[in-house]
């Protein structure tokens, strides 16, 4: 299965409090929340495939940094995927509309090279493919 950055249950965030100016306080940042993340990629979908990027196994893993930079690494079921240019760019549109994020970096990878054991079962069984 894809390799994914997941909070520990018992780990609770840090808080966040806001800064004081001369002009007045200022609102905390908003903190980037990982499901949301994961929830956008979950709206992409290869075109030529009925299933989303994520429980297709592309996403590789999704970082998120304290400032709300957000990087994913994923990769295509081939090198020669006809979506190639427009995956990863439909990716990074969907992760910039999570709040909280400030920017977003999308890497293609092709190691390890994608296999269909990267597939959820939800994606296995959507293509028939037990």
């Amino acid at each position: 299965m894809a390799a994914r950055r997941r909070r520990a249950v018992s780990e609770a965030p840090a808080p966040v409090h806001g800064a004081w100016t001369p002009e007045g306080g200022t609102e905390p940042p908003v903190r980037v929340n990982e499901d949301a993340v994961i929830s956008v990629l979950k709206t992409v979908f290869d075109p030529e495939i009925p299933v989303d990027i994520y429980e297709l196994g592309l996403i590789y893993a999704v970082e998120i940094g304290d400032e709300g930079h957000v990087k994913v690494e994923m990769t295509l079921t081939t090198p020669s995927c006809p979506s190639a240019q427009e995956l990863p760019a439909q990716a990074e549109e969907a992760v910039r509309a999570v709040p909280g994020v400030t920017d977003v970096t999308v890497e293609v990878v092709w190691d390890p090279p994608w296999d269909p054991g990267r597939m959820s079962e939800d994606a296995r069984l959507a293509l028939n493919m037990y």
